[in-house]
């Protein structure tokens, strides 16, 4: 707890936030995100208050995506990681205003931001927690802000620091479920369960949200970025470390949790249906990143594939996914079995 007025503009957000997920034509979703933006704001002011903010620049990037996504690594108070926190969610729906996001996945990365408010500030939800009601929607009026190019390519740093942040809240709240399973304290760890499958659900809603920009813009201006000569490595995924936090307290979540779906269900019902849902959300999450891909690069190779490498970047995509789905079939309800059944095959031949 960071204390009386953070707590209460935490409340606040997260009320306004979830009235966010309840409208629905485009003019009333654009009237309450900037009502999310503004009370955003007033969070970041009230935890600015107890101490400002680190300036990113000053921290050495520890890898090209770091200095490229603008991201650092760094420790931090309480407070500090909670207003650095909350200033990616004000940035990413100040950007979700005008960004063409489709409704359900700005439900989702909503709910990822606002469970991310709650974890950030130690703030719980109120009892009955209700949303707050909203000012007349009004149309937007004509623009006279940046040029589209400077927009699109903010963009694409915005939602990826959005879904950096989903990664590392995930990563916490799975490490934290596997903790109070080793303490044999159920409820907590079911809740645990319960908060990192939003995060999950919104790692795909905050990719798109990324890629709400033109193909051509990615393919002309972004993209030629991410390769050398203009850095040093060509960046991919795997060298998000959010990232790499996230799977591996996956694996250990799954060391403590290694019963079929069946064994599971039969002692303890909430906790499979629990682990199900985390583990559809994360192999949903490869799905999705497939189509995503497709729609932004269609069959062209990652630029960080082999040159001698077969497959191109939605192949490759593809078998993670397969991958996953085998791994999870026997854990979930619904198991892609066809797939565990083909990835067993292969590995005997």
């Amino acid at each position: 707890m960071l204390g009386p007025l953070v707590d209460a503009a935490a409340q606040r957000a997260a009320r306004v936030l979830a009235g966010v997920e309840t409208h629905g034509r485009p003019v009333e979703r654009t009237a309450a995100l900037r009502q999310a933006t503004a009370v955003t704001h007033d969070l970041v002011a009230a935890l600015s208050a107890l101490a400002p903010a680190v300036a990113g620049e000053d921290v050495p990037a520890e890898s090209t995506s770091q200095s490229y996504f603008r991201v650092r690594e760094v420790e931090l108070s309480d407070q500090q990681a909670a207003l650095h926190g909350v200033l990616v969610v004000h940035r990413g729906l100040e950007d979700l205003c005008e960004a063409p996001l489709s409704g359900a996945d700005l439900t989702l990365e909503v709910a990822g931001m606002r469970q991310s408010v709650f974890d950030l500030t130690g703030a719980s939800p109120a009892a009955g927690d209700v949303t707050d009601s909203l000012p007349p929607a009004a149309v937007p009026g004509p623009s006279t802000g940046p040029s589209p190019e400077s927009v699109w390519s903010a963009r694409w740093l915005i939602g990826h620091q959005v879904h950096v942040l989903f990664n590392v809240c995930a990563a916490v709240a799975v490490a934290d479920a596997t903790g109070r399973l080793r303490d044999g304290d159920l409820d907590s760890a079911l809740g645990r369960l319960a908060d990192a499958t939003v995060y999950v659900r919104g790692f795909p809603a905050a990719m798109n949200h990324a890629s709400t920009i033109p193909t051509d813009h990615y393919m002309a201006e972004i993209r030629r970025t991410m390769a050398p000569p203009s850095t040093d490595v060509p960046l991919s995924g795997r060298q998000h470390r959010g990232y790499k936090l996230f799977r591996a307290a996956m694996r250990d979540l799954l060391t403590v949790l290694p019963d079929s779906y069946e064994q599971l269900a039969a002692r303890a019902p909430e906790l499979a249906e629990a682990r199900g849902a985390l583990l559809e959300a994360d192999i949903v999450d490869a799905e999705r990143h497939v189509t995503l891909a497709y729609s932004m690069v269609h069959l062209r190779r990652s630029i960080a594939q082999r040159p001698e490498g077969p497959d191109n970047a939605v192949a490759e995509l593809r078998l993670m996914r397969h991958r996953r789905a085998a791994q999870y079939a026997p854990l979930i309800r619904f198991g892609d079995h066809y797939i565990a059944d083909a990835v067993a095959g292969l590995r005997h031949l």
